[in-house]
């Protein structure tokens, strides 16, 4: 997401050489999803960069390579997996969870699996689970059933709420793409570890997104004050003002719970002028 054009000049200074553009980013957010790793596992020396480029603190969420989850779906995946878990070794503890997407096919006859999968995984990281099979959401007994697996390994289930951009009709391209791309399931916010990762879709208009969250503010909220420590990211179909969003979202959330540290200060997108 750090390279997405509209946040360039804007947000982000440009132009920026690709090994200072993460960082620019990392002005903005304490984290961010990898959703790259999905389509093609990164070089070692790619993932490097991206460790130098930000704090020990900074939180990375990669995905697990759709080769694996979605083409093999966990069979024959040694070599893949090996490759995967050795390039991104260089992020350390930067490493929040390895993130394991699955097919919207994916359902509660696969969770065996799933299962035999995480056995697999070493434990020197933590795991968060998405899925998108409605089943999940609408039986009781299927969501049961993974939440035992879940437990089992220690992962946590990521939820990924798209209900705001299903409560209308779409009013935009990217919104209409959206529609035909993104999963329709229920809300789910039950954590199941002390790490919490959710991930918010809202809409294109500022407003929507923001009135949509308010459920997910109050749940941060509560997290907060139990102790757990949650990773939340906030879209919108075209993602155009999702940095600053993000923003407000831990704003509304650190004004109830003032002990909550704050983000750090942006890097101005314009170098600073006289007058």
């Amino acid at each position: 997401m750090w390279t997405l054009k509209p946040w360039q000049g804007r947000f982000l200074p440009h132009p920026l050489p690709p090994e200072e553009r993460l960082r620019a980013y990392a002005s903005w957010c304490d984290a961010v999803e990898g959703n790259t790793t999905f389509y093609a596992t990164p070089s070692r020396a790619t993932v490097e960069s991206w460790a130098a480029q930000t704090a020990p603190g900074f939180r990375f969420l990669p995905k697990l390579p759709k080769t694996i989850t979605h083409e093999r779906r966990f069979h024959g995946i040694d070599e893949p997996l090996r490759q995967f878990l050795a390039a991104i070794e260089p992020l350390g503890p930067r490493a929040e969870f390895l993130w394991v997407q699955l097919p919207g096919a994916f359902g509660p006859n696969d969770l065996g699996a799933l299962a035999a999968f995480l056995r697999h995984l070493p434990r020197t990281h933590r795991y968060a689970v998405e899925v998108r099979h409605r089943a999940f959401f609408e039986d009781a007994r299927a969501a049961r059933t993974l939440e035992q697996v879940l437990n089992g390994f220690g992962a946590e289930w990521v939820p990924f709420d798209t209900v705001t951009l299903f409560q209308s009709p779409p009013t935009s391209d990217a919104e209409r793409e959206a529609w035909t791309r993104k999963p329709r399931v229920p809300r789910r916010s039950a954590a199941l570890t002390d790490r919490p990762f959710v991930r918010y879709l809202g809409r294109d208009d500022v407003d929507r997104t923001v009135e949509g969250w308010a459920f997910w503010v109050d749940t941060v909220v509560g997290w907060l004050r139990e102790g757990r420590s949650p990773t939340v990211f906030v879209h919108t179909p075209d993602n155009v003002e999702s940095l600053p969003l993000a923003r407000r979202f831990h704003e509304q959330v650190r004004a109830r719970v003032p002990g909550l540290a704050p983000l750090p200060e942006p890097v101005p997108a314009e170098p600073p002028t006289l007058f």
